[in-house]
């Protein structure tokens, strides 16, 4: 079978790509390959024995050729940063999506099966119960309250303090540019894939971790940026108190996930989380890439926090693992992982100021005022 995998250069694109041809899988790759995620241009990882189109996905020419004789597309090519430039979310994310379906449909091409990555950020805030008033689905908090520095999840009826539960993939509730057009992409492939008759599964990941994450994407999740301050023996900043929960999951398990719902008819035409099945507080995980690394390095915590931001997101992931998938992957090994790669690179470069200073000046990181 050959598979279109979008995206396929970029950290979980590439690890996918390993996968399916360690499967017998005929791989092609259309990729962008964008600045700052590929900052020196095509990486040198790529499997050779897969193709490579140079594109963007929102040309419907480029991605005519690269359908051209695939039966199965995992759609992973995405725009995500905490950057303002709240169209680009939605022209790279849900248009190139649409633009899919659309030449499928037009063209009438043997597609058996698209895979769309999501992301758990559809979720905002997620589920929290409330003593008086149960089951409740906050919304954003409100700047003033951030400013303040509380950083609590409030019952949106009774104002009193909320507690998180674990996040089905029953409702959604996305509170950011980047979590609403991911949100469309799931509204776009599910309600077209059924009308034509295309079977669809959407994955909504949680913090992937591992080998390839760029150095060089702000968005980049904690793991990077935890290691790379240990790297260069930095003390790293930790946002709002250091106590949001936060989900991770390593990338063979993500391409695990990946290859089950594209291979297994059980998935066709739903919505699935992909975690790592326990929580860990931001503080827990920079103290553990700490131990990792054999530092003794404290983050520091000096009140920062970044509008958008979730407080606490932790997945249930009961459903996919209703069909045979669970994590296997520690947290711990994850990290090593992630080190081995960083120690093997040669020209890595001190970055994280930049990055920092980048997100204060587009004010997505602000200083609450106590």
């Amino acid at each position: 079978m050959k598979v279109l995998v979008t995206g396929g250069a970029g950290f979980i694109g590439s690890h996918t790509v390993d996968a399916l041809m360690d499967r017998g899988y005929d791989v092609t790759i259309l990729d962008s390959l964008e600045k700052p995620v590929h900052l020196k241009g095509k990486p040198d990882y790529l499997n050779p024995k897969a193709g490579f189109i140079q594109a963007d996905v929102r040309s419907r020419n480029d991605m005519l050729n690269a359908l051209d004789g695939a039966e199965a597309v995992i759609h992973l090519a995405a725009y995500q940063d905490y950057l303002p430039d709240f169209s680009k979310f939605f022209s790279v994310n849900s248009v190139a999506t649409a633009l899919i379906y659309e030449l499928i449909v037009e063209k009438k091409l043997p597609i058996k099966k698209v895979v769309v990555a999501s992301s758990q950020a559809v979720y905002g805030e997620g589920k929290y119960l409330c003593d008086k008033d149960g089951i409740v689905y906050p919304d954003i908090r409100p700047e003033s309250q951030l400013r303040a520095g509380d950083w609590d999840i409030k019952c949106p009826v009774c104002g009193e303090k909320a507690q998180h539960q674990l996040t089905d993939e029953s409702v959604v509730n996305p509170q950011n540019q980047y979590a609403v057009s991911k949100y469309t992409q799931e509204l776009i492939s599910l309600n077209l894939g059924r009308r034509y008759e295309i079977p669809t599964a959407c994955l909504r990941y949680s913090i992937v971790q591992g080998p390839r994450q760029s150095f060089y994407n702000a968005y980049s999740g904690a793991c990077r940026i935890f290691c790379l301050n240990m790297y260069f023996d930095r003390q790293p900043t930790v946002y709002e108190d250091g106590e949001s929960l936060r989900d991770y999951i390593n990338i063979q398990d993500v391409v695990d996930a990946n290859l089950l719902v594209l291979e297994k008819p059980e998935a066709d035409f739903g919505v699935f989380n992909v975690g790592g099945g326990r929580a860990y507080t931001v503080v827990e995980f920079a103290k553990i890439v700490a131990e990792r690394f054999r530092k003794d390095i404290e983050p520091k915590i000096p009140g920062y926090y970044r509008f958008g931001d979730t407080r606490h997101i932790f997945s249930d992931i009961s459903a996919l693992e209703s069909l045979g998938w669970k994590p296997k992957v520690s947290i711990e090994k994850s990290v090593d992982d992630y080190i081995n790669y960083l120690n093997e690179q040669t020209d890595v470069e001190d970055i994280l100021d930049y990055a920092e200073k980048k997100m204060k000046t587009l004010n997505v990181v602000r200083e609450a005022r106590k």
